[in-house]
């Protein structure tokens, strides 16, 4: 896997955490963030939790795929995506279209408030 795909991976995996975290166990949360989010090896984690890296990758490999599942079953990343692309373009479209600055204001002001940052 290249280093662009491990990126990238780890990206989706922290967007998907951030919206299904309370539906993992306690113990797939917590390898989860050591792994992804504060960058511990599989070794770093065994130790911390007296396991095995073997033990600690298949917490983490089982805990991918809930996420995933969630995913699946819930498209909750995937609409949240959608929704802040349709807003990019609609902010795109007031930018170029002749309104007031008033009114232009106000739409970008509502806009804004939509809009949903990471």
């Amino acid at each position: 896997m290249s280093q662009d795909d491990r990126l990238e991976k780890t990206n989706r995996i922290n967007r998907l955490f951030d919206f299904y975290e309370h539906l993992l166990t306690e113990k797939q949360q917590t390898f989860l963030k050591y792994y992804f989010h504060d960058d511990f090896s599989l070794g770093e984690i065994a130790a911390e939790f007296q396991i095995s890296r073997q033990a600690v990758y298949e917490h983490i490999k089982r805990a991918e795929q809930v996420l995933d599942m969630y995913e699946e079953k819930l498209s909750l990343l995937q609409k949240y995506e959608q929704r802040n692309h349709e807003l990019e373009q609609l902010r795109h479209v007031l930018t170029t279209v002749d309104v007031s600055t008033e009114d232009k204001e106000k739409l970008i002001s509502i806009l804004d408030r939509l809009q949903v940052y990471e």
